[in-house]
Order: structure tokens, then C-alpha cells, then sequence
């Protein structure tokens, strides 16, 4: 028979609960806990990093769970990798799983990626991946970056050792996932190291035209890896000749990408950015370039023809300059200052304020 010994305070019933389970799973939210993102990873676009979280300038979350899902040859490897070197600058160590064997040491180096400090893994099948992160999380105390490139490709055991036939391994990969993520999930948060799937976008072919019509793309994996991101930003881009980035001989070196956050538990879902990623030659998202569309809606940037005035705080010309001189003009420390500050107010504070229209913010207007 169970005996009551009086009312217990909130610290003896976390020590109370800590002893049950062995190890530290209760805490104060005041204090220091797991379920608090301590860190982001820049994603090499600050406009990106502007839209993640609301109120504040951020990025990958550190202790969670991220997807970028994208169309064919809209950037998610491009992206991987400039978060792999921006992962690898704080300190993180870079644990990349590629099921497609098409990842090339040069291309990783030209991202800026450090290759004898990132361990390259071919991911065999989904279940070694989930073992191969539960196994690393429960040996290495330094703090991790688990990047799949990609989920859509990485096949399950059941599928490599059977045959060509789809319906003889029907959900199998959905149902892997479920189980391993719900089992990574913990583990991840208590050592701040975060999880970046990389999933392909696949058109939504279904009887219901209204779904297809509001919902026009759907990600492999199952839904239940919905409720596991934390993040989830999906890549898109246009197929017309405006769109790629051309060298001074016409090759094609780039293309326009338009990133929208499908979910955040930071922010807000629908909310979009536009930039262009480099992939010929040198490799990343052409980051200060996108500044200019960023910050085209505020008052503190003018134009007169092919002139624009960038103005201060008390609406005197800080500087003007023409759209081909932007970056040129991006040197100079105070210009540069000044467009950062103005970008800060017109992405992250009018959001966060409400100060304008949602239709500034999200994709064709959708309303909060």
C-alpha cells in the first residue's frame, strides 16, 4: 500500500522523476533545458536566416530536426554543404550520409567545407543511417550535424534484399521512419546536435483536384516525419532562361531558387525569400546579392530611374548608387551596416510588429 508523504515541491518531484528514469528528462524551462534551441546554423542566406524564427535572426535550429525538400536542381546539396561549412566553423562535427554517391570532395571543398574534419558515410539503407546517428549520439559528447542527402533515395533493408516489385515492401520505409525518429528525437535535443534531411518535392497526383490545387507538391517518407521537423523549408525555382545566372561568356554558372517555410515551430508557416545559388565554378547561395529585393519595400530606399538613394535613420542620402554597383557598394562599411539594419527591420521587426499587410510576407497573401 502506497503512503502519501505530504505535498512535494517542483524540485523533489524533478528529482523524483530524474531517479525514476535514470537519467536528467524533467526540468525547470526557466533554467537551462533541452527543449530551448540554444544555437542556429546559418544556411549561407541571411534573408533565409531572416524568415526562420520570428522576432530574431536565425537558422538551422541546433538540437532539432530540419527538412529541405526541393524540386530537381533547385539547390538542396548546394545548400547541405554551405551549412556543413558553416556547421563546421562553430565547432560542429559533420556527419554526412549520401545515399546517391554523388557527392564530389570538390564540390563539398568549394562550399568551404573542411574535408579532414567531415565524415563522409554512403548511407546504405534507412536503418543503418537511424543506427549509425543513435550509435554516434550515445558516443561522441561533441556537438553534431547528421546531414541525409537524400531520404527519397536511401532504400530500406527489406527493399535491397528484395526484388524489383513495389508492392512487396509497401510502406515499409514510412513505417522505419516513424519508429527511428521517435527514437533519435530525445537524444538529439540533449546533446544540441541537429538532424538536416534533405527530400525530394514530387508532384501531388491525386482525384481531388481542390488538394492538388492547394497542396501542388507532396515529400516521400510518410507523414509521420511531418510531426517530427522542426523546420521545414521547401526550394523552388523557375525553368526560363531568366532564371540561371550566365558568366561574362553566357555559360550557365547559377539559378534563382524561392525558399518558403512549409512549418516552423519558430515562426510562422508560408512565409517566402527569393535568392540565386552558385554551382558552376564556385559553389553557395549568392547571399548579399538578394539584399537589394529584401529590403526593395522599405521607405529608406528610393529610386528615380535607374538610381536609388539609400537613406539614414533621419532620411538623410546615406548613398546612391545603381543596381550593378550594389555589391561594389557593399564594401563600404557603412553602406554595409545600413542595409543590414534596414534588412533587420523590414524582415524580422515589421513581421514580428505586424506594421504592414501580410501579403508583404507571405506567398501569394495567404493570411497568417
Amino acid at each position: 500500500m502506497t503512503t502519501r508523504a505530504g505535498r512535494l515541491s517542483m524540485d523533489d518531484m524533478r528529482k523524483l522523476i530524474n531517479k525514476k528514469a535514470g537519467m536528467s528528462v524533467a526540468h525547470n524551462l526557466v533554467d537551462d533545458n533541452p527543449t530551448e534551441v540554444k544555437d542556429w546554423i546559418p544556411t549561407g542566406s541571411r534573408w533565409l536566416d531572416s524568415v526562420v524564427c520570428r522576432g530574431k535572426y536565425a537558422g538551422i535550429p541546433a538540437g532539432k530536426v530540419t527538412e529541405i525538400a526541393g524540386l530537381e536542381s533547385t539547390g538542396k546539396s548546394y545548400m547541405a554543404a554551405q551549412i556543413a561549412a558553416n556547421a563546421q566553423k562553430m565547432g560542429i562535427d559533420v556527419i554526412y550520409f549520401d545515399s546517391e554517391s554523388a557527392i564530389d570532395p570538390s564540390f563539398l571543398e568549394n562550399a568551404g567545407c573542411e574535408l579532414n574534419t567531415l565524415l563522409y558515410v554512403q548511407a546504405q539503407s534507412v536503418e543503418f543511417v537511424l543506427e549509425t546517428i543513435e550509435t554516434l549520439l550515445g558516443s561522441n559528447e561533441n556537438r553534431m550535424l547528421f546531414i541525409w542527402d537524400s531520404l527519397a533515395f536511401t532504400p530500406s533493408t527489406s527493399d535491397l534484399e528484395g526484388d524489383f516489385n513495389p508492392q512487396s515492401s509497401m510502406a515499409v520505409k514510412p513505417r522505419i521512419l516513424s519508429k527511428g525518429l521517435s527514437k533519435i528525437i530525445v537524444p538529439l535535443a540533449n546533446s544540441s546536435s541537429s538532424l538536416l534531411i534533405l527530400n525530394q518535392l514530387k508532384t501531388n497526383i491525386t482525384s481531388n483536384v481542390a488538394e492538388a490545387m492547394t497542396t501542388p507538391y507532396f515529400t516521400p517518407g510518410g507523414k509521420a516525419l511531418n510531426y517530427a521537423y522542426s523546420l521545414r523549408i521547401w526550394l523552388t525555382g523557375r525553368k526560363a532562361k531568366a532564371s540561371f545566372i550566365l558568366d561574362d561568356k553566357g555559360y550557365r554558372v547559377g539559378s534563382e531558387v524561392k525558399a518558403k517555410i512549409e512549418k516552423s515551430r519558430f515562426g510562422t508557416q508560408g512565409r517566402i525569400c527569393n535568392f540565386k545559388i552558385m554551382w558552376g565554378g564556385e559553389v553557395g547561395v549568392q547571399d548579399e546579392e538578394s539584399w537589394l529585393d529584401a529590403i526593395r519595400g522599405s521607405k529608406y530606399l528610393t529610386s528615380g530611374g535607374p538610381w536609388y538613394s539609400l537613406l539614414n535613420k533621419d532620411e538623410s542620402v546615406c548613398k546612391k548608387f545603381q543596381a550593378s554597383k550594389w555589391l561594389e557598394c557593399l564594401k563600404e562599411e557603412s553602406f554595409r551596416t545600413r542595409v543590414l539594419e534596414i534588412m533587420d527591420e523590414e524582415v524580422i521587426l515589421k513581421f514580428n510588429n505586424r506594421e504592414v499587410e501580410a501579403s508583404a510576407f507571405y506567398e501569394e497573401g495567404a493570411e497568417e
